[in-house]
């Protein structure tokens, strides 16, 4: 397969040294992200037992318009005996969560230019020929002949199973929590892809967001309500809007939100996300049960290695991203506390 097809751009990966704050970073030449036993969960970003937790150094290069940028992360990962937790740092020069919000010009509403931040990882629920070598190289049917919208994300074998973990920076971080789907073979007409078959899944429960336009897509539906219940002041979350009942009421320079965020639950609702966006780049925490509970989710047991493959996007909705090839996750011994 031609690896520029790459759904999620995977592409290189190298294990440096860089500057993390306070953080020792690990000189390795292999790709391992280690999980250290904790003993209680940290308390978010700033937690002091993450200081303590050595900070592997991640490269990543862009691919399509990104073509040549390249981008590095400092990524750390702990585990108590019930849960896991991935922290993540990098470089951002803007902080992007518009989506495509409406503006009103006086006479017309138009979107604003600027889409999100998101990070997206790709772990094994079951075995995927070739993933641990390969990574999202292997779920993308992508033959060079074909045209970039008949590309499909998706496994080859029914028994192959993967859990993505699709963090969004506009549509998923104002509920503080990272969507969570999981790929299999190609079957109906995707959720994500509506024109095409894909294997991509939500998994059960709700989520995910909606599309704040008229029938023909010329103006907003809904505005904020009298009550909001998430998101901050630039996110309208879907269960405070209101159907537009008088546009009259809206002045040049008014913003509304495009793509608005529903509130998660069920098993979509598994991964939280606690995010900060300060000098320049994102420090991220993503955390859940080691076991949901729930088959269209991964296992994480301590004995075991999981293959993993992670890509990043600056502020594009498509496969604009910066990304890496197959990562590995290590658990380390419960006898090592931090």
């Amino acid at each position: 397969m031609n690896r520029r097809l790459l759904s999620f751009g995977m592409m290189f990966l190298v294990i440096g040294c860089m500057s993390f704050g306070m953080y020792r970073i690990a000189q390795a030449a292999q790709l391992t992200v280690k999980v250290a036993h904790i003993k209680s969960a940290p308390a978010g970003l700033d937690d002091p037992v993450w200081k303590n937790i050595q900070a592997v150094s991640i490269s990543m290069e862009g691919r399509d318009a990104l073509s040549g940028r390249k981008e590095t992360m400092a990524a750390k990962a702990a585990y108590t005996d019930t849960d896991i937790f991935l922290l993540f740092k990098w470089k951002d020069p803007t902080r992007s969560v518009t989506k495509q919000s409406w503006i009103f010009n006086g006479i017309n509403w138009k979107h604003l230019p600027g889409d999100e931040d998101r990070l997206a990882i790709l772990f094994e629920i079951t075995r995927i020929s070739k993933f641990a070598t390969r990574g999202c190289a292997v779920t993308c049917h992508s033959p060079p002949e074909l045209s970039k919208d008949q590309w499909v994300l998706a496994t080859k074998n029914a028994p192959e199973m993967g859990d993505l973990w699709h963090w969004k920076a506009a549509r998923s971080d104002p509920y503080k929590y990272a969507d969570d789907s999981w790929l299999t073979i190609p079957g109906l007409l995707g959720e994500y892809d509506p024109n095409k078959q894909s294997g991509r899944r939500s998994d059960a429960g709700s989520g995910g967001d909606i599309k704040n336009e008229v029938a023909d897509k010329s103006k907003p539906r809904y505005m904020p309500g009298p009550t909001r219940s998430g998101g901050d002041s630039g996110v309208l979350p879907a269960e405070d809007a209101v159907e537009i009942t008088d546009y009259t009421i809206f002045k040049p320079g008014d913003v509304l939100t495009y793509r608005m965020p529903r509130k998660p639950a069920g098993s979509r609702a598994d991964i939280s996300a606690v995010s900060r966006y300060q000098d320049g780049g994102w420090i991220l925490m993503l955390y859940r049960k080691l076991n949901t509970g729930h088959d269209d989710d991964v296992i994480f047991d301590p004995k075991k290695q999981y293959s993993f493959a992670m890509g990043l996007f600056d502020d594009a909705g498509d496969d604009h991203s910066k990304a890496t090839e197959p990562l590995t996750l290590k658990f380390l011994k419960s006898d090592r506390n931090y």
